[in-house]
């Protein structure tokens, strides 16, 4: 159901690799809602991906970008006005990457410079983004700038390894930016704390598959999916949340808040029993 809860605004995607993709699920939704998006990836993400079916199915421009580099960003902002003719309203950044996780090191035995470059990717990138936002001066009055994080940034989830790290440098760099957008441009800054979500990415944790069976045990709601995320992220988006800002917000069924639940307790005490 479309409530045409963005008719008429506009702004960018980041990271939209494949359809099981929380940046995918919120073009497809920001489409359905009356929004128009340039659709933008790394180079190399883009060939690994999709990403031209979701284009043709939304009408989305593609322009490839670095998210690392400053001068692909300032080339891929302006063009994104330009393409869709006007300030921007809206910008999600969905990019987070650890080479230290890929190649399997340990958190207690990174290589430092797969560490700089996972930092650079998943929270610096954030900062990099906002400030050729902020720069160019491209975002109308509240408009919504919005970034994907983990409760890993608050708790211990060893596997999520140096990911962690960069989740809360993400946070910080949202509550920090924000608060000049905010005051300077009247522009909103969030991060999503979402549940473990089954995309590209999050496979690619060691015993993802573990964690997101003891984290729907755990949510009272159970996980939010990548559907979920996509509208809870256009609420964001539209003009319902106007003095939402500098928040990390959770949304994960309720796992945030648990201790323990029945099903949890239940599922240790049979294993104790046998």
């Amino acid at each position: 159901m479309s409530y045409g809860l963005l008719k008429g605004k506009r702004g960018i995607i980041f990271g939209a690799l494949d359809e099981n993709s929380i940046a995918w699920k919120t073009a497809e939704r920001v489409h359905e809602e009356g929004g128009s998006f340039v659709l933008t990836n790394a180079p190399i993400a883009m060939r690994m991906g999709t990403i031209n079916q979701l284009a043709e199915k939304t009408g989305a421009a593609i322009i490839p970008a670095d998210a690392t580099s400053l001068e692909d960003l300032e080339k891929l902002v302006s063009e994104s006005v330009e393409v869709l003719g006007g300030k921007l309203d809206f910008v999600l950044h969905s990019i987070g990457m650890s080479v230290n996780v890929r190649k399997g090191r340990s958190y207690t035995d990174q290589k430092y410079d797969w560490t700089a470059k996972g930092w650079d990717v998943s929270a610096g990138s954030f900062h990099k983004v906002m400030q050729v936002l902020y720069k160019q001066d491209v975002m109308n009055e509240w408009g919504s700038i919005v970034a994907l994080s983990y409760m890993a940034a608050q708790r211990v989830f060893p596997d999520y390894n140096d990911m962690a790290d960069n989740k809360a440098f993400l946070e910080s760099i949202a509550r920090s930016f924000g608060y000049f957008f905010g005051r300077d441009k009247k522009v909103r800054v969030n991060t999503i704390s979402q549940s473990p979500t089954p995309t590209t990415a999050g496979k690619g944790i060691k015993g993802f598959d573990g964690f997101i069976s003891y984290a729907e045990k755990m949510s009272p709601l159970g996980n939010a999916s990548a559907l979920d995320c996509a509208n809870y992220t256009l609420s964001l988006f539209s003009d319902l949340t106007r003095k939402v800002t500098l928040q990390n917000l959770f949304h994960d069924g309720g796992f945030s808040n648990m201790g323990v639940s029945d099903a949890v307790m239940q599922a240790f005490e049979e294993q104790q029993n046998t």
